[in-house]
């Protein structure tokens, strides 16, 4: 069963247990996704990664957004967005740790030869890619700058 699949599935299971808030969490990554598969030049069908492009950044948003009510003292808004966060996080794989990260962007660094703060954006280029999903580009690009120096 594929992301789509089983969002839609997980929305009928919410809509049973009248679970309101879960619910509109749902329905608002099946909204993302069904005008991702409606733009213009999609193919019409969205495969798993880039159905996990969209949650990352819905949750990201919604990270952003709660930071943003927590500091105007809005708490009810913090906590409802924080708890889309968590449902948007479910269906995410788990982000790597620091030491998993530099493992990885070390070897990068080693395989392309890379020493100088000038070829970050060789590194960054094929780290991206690489740790697509399972780092966020902000520690990516921090880690390749902390072992370039």
């Amino acid at each position: 069963m594929n992301l789509f699949d089983q969002i839609s599935s997980d929305i009928l299971t919410a809509m049973k247990a009248r679970e309101k808030e879960k619910l509109e969490a749902l329905r608002g990554i099946k909204k993302v996704m069904i005008e991702a598969k409606s733009a213009a030049g999609a193919t019409g069908e969205l495969t798993d990664q880039e159905v996990l492009k969209i949650i990352q950044k819905l949750a990201k948003q919604g990270t952003d957004s709660a930071t943003i009510y927590k500091e105007q003292g809005r708490d009810s808004l913090y906590e409802q967005e924080m708890f889309q966060v968590k449902v948007f996080e479910t269906y995410l794989p788990v982000k790597m740790s620091d030491a998993e990260l530099t493992g990885v962007v070390q070897s990068i660094i080693t395989e392309i030869g890379a020493t100088s703060i000038k070829e970050m954006g060789k590194v960054m280029g094929i780290a991206s890619k690489k740790l697509a999903g399972l780092a966020d580009g902000k520690d990516i690009s921090e880690k390749v700058k902390e072992l370039l120096s």
